[in-house]
């Protein structure tokens, strides 16, 4: 059973989507069954290009990846339309997002705060550095997300589990 991933961050247009990437891009590459999706609370509407750019460089893919509503996935399927899928984990990357009352998720999913600071607020000439290492320290969290055994933890093993990775 495929494990959704819901990352946060109040704009969706770098942070969120850097996590997005990278953990699409490792579960193929594991072969795990593990799917991100990402969502704002105020969606900025585009991708910041520096979050692509550096997505690009490491050989992720970016095609599907834009800015979105977290209201895309507040709402579960129903039997005659389709809706979000239910989500096992939610992680909130920005301090804004994790501070702000979220909608309510279907599902009850497990929710962890992995905070990181927004990259386009580095000086302009720094940016492109501020977004790759942005997306190193991103994709090596999500890594140790994949190492975790999802399908036979409950809930509470797994959000000490993810906690945990916020100390490591």
């Amino acid at each position: 059973m495929t494990t959704h991933v819901l990352i946060l961050c109040t704009h969706n247009s770098a942070r969120s989507v850097l996590s997005e990437g990278m953990l699409n891009h490792w579960a193929r590459k594991l072969g795990r069954d593990v799917r991100a999706f990402s969502a704002g609370s105020a969606p900025s509407g585009r991708v910041n290009p520096l979050a692509l750019d550096a997505l690009r460089k490491s050989g992720v893919d970016v095609s599907g990846l834009r800015s979105k509503s977290w209201d895309e996935f507040a709402a579960p399927a129903a039997p005659d339309q389709p809706g979000a899928p239910e989500m096992r984990i939610v992680i909130t990357v920005c301090d804004s997002a994790a501070a702000e009352t979220c909608p309510y998720w279907p599902g009850s999913p497990v929710t962890v705060h992995w905070g990181y600071p927004d990259p386009s607020k580095a000086a302009e000439s720094d940016q492109a550095q501020a977004f790759e290492l942005t997306r190193q320290a991103i994709g090596y969290r999500m890594l140790q997300l994949l190492a975790l055994p999802l399908d036979s933890m409950d809930n509470a093993e797994l959000r000490t589990a993810l906690a945990d990775a916020c100390t490591n």
